[in-house]
């Protein structure tokens, strides 16, 4: 090949490096937000009694913040076990059939919701799974409930406690006394959707996920096609210039 070739050989692989520069950053933004639902104690021990457990979910919207969190607690916690520590200002615990509800005001996008709560005592286990359901303030709603199946992580973990083994003689306390979970007129009532997200929920949140992978994989495919008529050009104008030097 010609000298008279190089520099148009040399821009031909600028173009290629600047489109795999610019897939790999389109691969990038079509990935999902990462954002996890966690809880801590502050005695991580079965059969603790009045332990302190701190909940963190992380915010995944950049537009709208936290209104409720809903939490499914593990077999061996009842919601009259359960009383409120910390909490966003102004938000309220309502005990569920299964749990409890915390929320209030909106927080602000971005910002993280906080909570804890004082259990009477840890059940005799090994872990404890507390399955989380949040919403935002713009009716989005992001479901923690996924257990690892076959060993592999699944993608929306539920938040898990692993539990030291209880202390010598510990023993389980009798049962608390049955509570209503009627909600106070102070507290906020969940909505249905809250509370226990229905089918018409779930299918809305489905074919949103449908949607928002279909423009993901448009948006790889232009990309893909751009790339390819780039670098197909590139080659074409070296080859032509290659002949013409040669002629």
């Amino acid at each position: 090949m010609s000298a008279s070739t190089h520099p148009l050989a040399r821009a031909g692989g600028r173009v290629a490096l600047a489109g795999a520069a610019t897939l790999t950053a389109t691969l990038a933004l079509a990935a999902p937000a990462a954002a996890h639902a966690e809880v801590e104690a502050d005695r991580p021990q079965a059969l603790a009694e009045n332990v302190t457990l701190s909940f963190v979910s992380e915010a995944e919207s950049s537009s709208a913040g936290f209104t409720t969190l809903r939490i499914v607690l593990p077999e061996g916690v009842t919601p009259g076990d359960v009383t409120l520590g910390q909490a966003p200002e102004k938000w309220k615990l309502t005990a569920t059939d299964d749990g409890y509800t915390v929320g209030g005001p909106a927080l602000k996008a971005g910002v993280d919701a906080e909570h804890t709560i004082k259990v009477r005592q840890l059940p005799d286990a090994k872990e404890l799974v507390f399955k989380t359901v949040e919403t935002y303030s713009d009716g989005k709603i992001s479901r923690w409930i996924e257990l690892p199946t076959s060993g592999e992580e699944p993608e929306e973990p539920a938040p898990v406690l692993k539990l030291k083994a209880a202390a010598p003689g510990a023993k389980p306390i009798s049962p608390s006394p049955a509570e209503s979970t009627t909600p106070s007129a102070a507290e906020p009532t969940p909505s249905a959707a809250t509370s226990r997200p229905d089918a018409s929920t779930a299918a809305s949140d489905t074919a949103a996920d449908e949607d928002d992978g279909m423009s993901s994989g448009a948006l790889i495919a232009v990309t893909v096609v751009v790339l390819l008529v780039l670098g197909g050009g590139a080659w074409w104008l070296v080859k032509r210039r290659a002949a013409s030097s040669r002629s």
